[in-house]
């Protein structure tokens, strides 16, 4: 606790600070009780989850009480933060799902034993709101002046901005307000681009209780060419093995650029500092090993261990015979194939079947004409022969074993089961 804050510093998930100083004072004087807040929008999370539930962790494991607060009464607004039109309304009863699914997963990040961590619900104070009280107790802080200049707000305005969203940064105020007088909570963290949203609460609390809290946001995610953590190239990156298989989350991790490789290690696992500089500092062909290591931690966090292993053997399997310039050759004899994606398909179904329509029943394309595109463009194999015709018929005399080996450019595989 001496130091939590340069803790987190070192680690990159310092990115804006009400006050640095003060905060720093704080935690390395006392536990601190902070939160930070997840909306149940989806059936999972996702990675761009990971960076705020990984902060937690470390913050926690640093000696500070984190509260894991589900968004079951904002959900219902929608936050406008980041958003170019306003979020679907959903049902209560899938926002209810949602949180449940978000509280299993949060579970598997810090510990929940007495007095170490909590888990709240925001529908338990803001569900039974009575509105002109909380208008006259509560709106009467805010300056639609001040709101209105936030990056969110104004970004907003532009393709319009609904009252039912401009309350959004009321309630996130009141729920930093309620977790102050219940629970001593005196730290809100998040993305920067919750950034207004977190320092209106910090303000709510000095103008109602007189008293001192903090804000702290961490830079959002991206990767070094560009794309938007939380993306893979089948689309989101859930947390839900259901969703995302273990499998193909390692290999996300797995096939991150080379510049990416230390900043991840350092936030999202649990290494020591100065072996996260080591490994990233790793060159050339060396620096496959270091994603190898970063993809077995995150994935052993996020789904244990055993599939961990799994995925890590599954992978090595089918990149045994990796080349020198980077494409695989014949995946290795005797590999552990198990982890890798499947579907069974009966042999007489795949006679029947063209190898685009294959590729098209897999996770490797999304449709048809995805599927199409692959083969024109060269990226298609099947047990590492060149799908060069988008009609070219299933051999089933093609599968070892019982099962074919799809890929998908350099690195993405998938396999068939003939039944």
């Amino acid at each position: 606790m001496s130091d939590a804050f340069a803790g987190l510093k070192e680690r990159g998930f310092v990115s804006q600070c009400s006050d640095e100083e003060g905060l720093r004072r704080l935690l390395g004087s006392q536990q601190v009780t902070f939160y930070i807040g997840f909306d149940a929008t989806a059936a999972s999370l996702h990675v761009g989850h990971l960076q705020q539930l990984m902060l937690m962790a470390h913050l926690q494991r640093l000696g500070h009480r984190p509260i894991a607060l589900i968004g079951g009464g904002t959900t219902r607004i929608g936050d406008p933060t980041g958003r170019t039109e306003a979020r679907r309304i959903l049902p209560i009863e899938t926002i209810n799902a949602n949180a449940e699914s978000f509280r299993k997963q949060i579970a598997r990040f810090l510990d929940f034993g007495e007095g170490k961590a909590l888990m709240v619900d925001n529908a338990e104070w803001l569900a039974g709101l009575n509105y002109i009280d909380f208008l006259r107790d509560i709106g009467v802080h805010f300056s639609v002046n001040r709101m209105l200049s936030f990056e969110t707000y104004k970004m907003r305005l532009e393709t319009g901005l609904s009252f039912i969203e401009f309350n959004y940064q009321i309630l996130q105020s009141y729920d930093y307000l309620m977790l102050y007088r219940r629970h001593g909570c005196r730290l809100q963290m998040g993305g920067d681009d919750q950034w207004g949203n977190i320092v209106a609460g910090m303000d709510l609390i000095r103008r109602v209780e007189g008293a001192e809290a903090f804000a702290l946001t961490s830079p959002l995610v991206t990767r070094s060419d560009g794309k938007k953590m939380g993306k893979s190239e089948g689309g989101a990156l859930f947390l839900d093995p259901q969703l995302t298989p273990p499998y193909e989350f390692y290999q996300f991790w797995r096939n991150v650029p080379d510049a990416d490789v230390e900043k991840f290690l350092l936030r999202f696992t649990f290494l020591p500092v100065a072996e996260a500089h080591e490994l990233g500092s790793l060159r050339d062909q060396a620096i496959n090993g270091a994603k190898e290591r970063l993809a077995y931690e995150i994935t052993s966090i996020v789904h244990g261990e055993a599939e961990a292993e799994a995925a890590q053997d599954a992978a090595r399997a089918a990149f045994g015979g990796m080349r020198s310039d980077g494409f695989s050759g014949a995946p290795a004899e005797g590999g552990a194939l198990d982890g890798v994606p499947s579907l069974s398909i009966p042999a007489v179904e795949l006679a029947l079947m063209s190898a685009a329509e294959l590729f098209a029943r897999t996770s490797l394309c999304s449709s048809k004409s995805d599927a199409r595109r692959l083969v024109q463009q060269g990226g298609a194999f099947i047990d590492d022969k060149k799908v060069s015709d988008v009609d070219q018929p299933v051999e089933t005399t093609w599968a070892k074993e019982g099962q074919l080996l799809l890929r998908a450019g350099k690195k993405r595989y998938f396999r068939i089961i003939v039944g």
